[in-house]
């Protein structure tokens, strides 16, 4: 019953690792035409899914076991959640007669992942199963996206009954609200017609939605810059004049001081995070916020909306371009090509040191693939650094961890995005800390030979946690930085991929075109200057506009 759902729902990988409680499933699996990825991690296999999930705008699926299987899930459902991505998690539970025994391998993993799933089930029965899956789908990809569970026990999945499937279902209490209110809309136009100062804040619905070519259209027309946030970088062309970059602590400063000073903010699919808004008291002081989401729950939570509109951001855009006229913004326009000029992005710190800069190893990379590649991260400075200084250009080509920030999700999510876009050229770009977090996934890379890229910016620390340390805690680097670390291109060999390690600029480039130039899996071990910073930077509960530039240390 399970495989024939999955195949009524047209999917085509499973992520997974078995175990006792779902051996019944994986002997279906046996037979089955569903392409399975082995992960060496449970973890792993969610993360992978949820990288699948992002690139190919479906459900991910992922099969687990009982006890530590499903536990060890919890972190990769969180990252699914925190950044709304669909995915359907079937877990196998001990026996009906056992639940509540602590028996061996027994987890409540319904009553932990609670608050971290849309929504989640205990099938208690047969009957229950096929109608649960069919709604579990349903659920995951609709209104505002998110991670399902199935929590199904050994002795259900042998049992046998009736299997009559039925899509799509309509769920009593569950209607997202995908059409704007007309009367909202209408004064959205007039608030856009009246700017002259406006910004467009879009976030990660304008991508889950698929209105990125509405976002340009509506920037284009009406003469409105764009900032995104770090979850819809490529929504908007990073090549576009009317680009700003991203906002926020390590964002862009002509974006931050755009929204500091804008007197209209179009917030689209966005959720205004603490690391975009800074101080919330002094955030845009002086702007008219409108906020599109299809989430009302997101609506006026963190920052006061003036014009709220509940929607999905695509239909809701579509609906504006009928009526909007655009105000007059050239003034703004050149505004903000002044704080362009004045505030360009560091390309690195004292360059003049002959040691590799990270900023230079993302810029070659964007080079080398003319922005074309599939991007995927970890968190810390490397994430950072990406976002600033690789040109997004097209949606659903950066994958990271953006609400929960987890370490060990780029090197999985990448193998996701390669199953999901095999012709797309996939890099990990990561940290020394984050990928020895799922680094046991080479495994994985190196038996389904994908042509994959990993890209470790390699500090010897915790890049993140030693800036902050090094700024606000007088240089007392607690616990780091990271001694002991290996070689990873020799373990990359290990594994039976190739492997490459750089310490200078030339062979930089030199590794990078090799690794594009073959098949199969890659690992660059990069040998950056371990005390490059992120700038620019926003100190904690500071004003947006009140910028570390970097240029103000050097």
């Amino acid at each position: 019953m399970i495989i024939a759902a999955l195949e009524h729902e047209q999917v085509e990988v499973i992520f997974g690792y078995p175990g006792g409680a779902v051996l019944p499933l994986y002997d279906a699996l046996y037979h089955a035409q569903i392409k399975h990825i082995l992960t060496r991690h449970e973890q792993a296999a969610v993360h992978a899914a949820d990288g699948y999930a992002r690139v190919k705008g479906k459900p991910g699926v992922v099969f687990a076991t009982s006890g530590p299987g499903a536990t060890n899930l919890v972190t990769g459902i969180a990252t699914a959640y925190m950044d709304s991505v669909p995915l359907v998690i079937i877990t196998g539970q001990v026996a009906t007669k056992l639940i509540g025994t602590d028996s061996f391998q027994e987890a409540d993993i319904t009553g932990i992942t609670l608050p971290i799933t849309k929504h989640n089930y205990l099938v208690g029965s047969i009957e229950e199963l096929p109608v649960t899956l069919a709604e579990a789908f349903y659920i995951a990809s609709t209104g505002r996206c998110g991670p399902v569970l199935i929590d199904i026990p050994k002795d259900v999945m042998e049992q046998e009954g009736t299997f009559c499937y039925e899509r799509n279902r309509e769920i009593p209490g569950y209607r997202p609200t995908y059409v704007g209110h007309p009367g909202q809309i209408n004064r959205m136009v007039k608030a856009i017609k009246e700017a002259r100062r406006p910004v467009i804040f879009a976030g990660g619905g304008v991508i889950r939605s698929g209105a990125a070519a509405e976002l340009r259209e509506l920037a284009i027309k009406c003469r409105i810059p764009v900032t995104l946030s770090l979850m819809s970088l490529g929504a908007f062309p990073g090549d576009n004049p009317l680009f700003l970059g991203m906002p926020g602590m390590h964002g862009m400063v002509a974006a931050n001081f755009a929204l500091t000073e804008a007197d209209l903010i179009i917030a689209l699919g966005a959720r205004f995070d603490d690391r975009v808004t800074g101080k919330l008291e002094q955030f845009a002081s002086e702007a008219k916020i409108i906020h599109v989401d299809i989430d009302p729950a997101e609506i006026g939570k963190n920052v006061p909306i003036d014009i709220p509109i509940v929607g999905d951001v695509k239909q809701v855009i579509r609906e504006l371009l009928k009526r909007v006229q655009p105000g007059d913004t050239s003034d703004w326009l050149q505004r903000i090509e002044e704080w362009q000029a004045r505030y360009p992005l560091s390309e690195g710190t004292a360059p003049s040191s002959g040691k590799l800069k990270p900023q230079f190893v993302i810029r070659e990379i964007n080079r080398l693939t003319g922005g074309k590649a599939l991007i995927t991260t970890d968190v810390g400075q490397h994430q950072m650094w990406v976002a600033q200084h690789y040109c997004f250009r097209e949606p659903r080509t950066f994958l990271t961890s953006g609400g929960l920030g987890t370490m060990g999700y780029g090197f999985p999510a990448a193998i996701g995005a390669k199953l999901a876009s095999p012709a797309s050229t996939v890099i990990c770009i990561t940290g020394d800390g984050s990928f020895q977090m799922n680094i046991q996934e080479l495994a994985t890379v190196v038996c389904g030979n994908y042509d994959l890229k990993v890209v470790v910016l390699n500090n010897g620390c915790l890049g993140m946690v030693r800036q902050w340390q090094e700024l606000f805690f007088e240089k007392r680097y607690s616990q780091s930085l990271l001694h002991g670390n290996p070689d990873f291109a020799r373990v990359a060999e290990a594994f039976g991929a190739t492997g490459l390690r750089v310490s200078t600029a030339d062979e930089a480039t030199a590794a990078l075109e090799k690794a594009l130039s073959v098949r199969g899996p890659v690992v660059i071990d990069c040998l950056i200057d371990p005390a490059e910073n992120v700038y620019p930077m926003v100190a904690p509960n500071r004003p947006i506009n009140e910028i570390i530039t970097g240029r103000d240390l050097e």
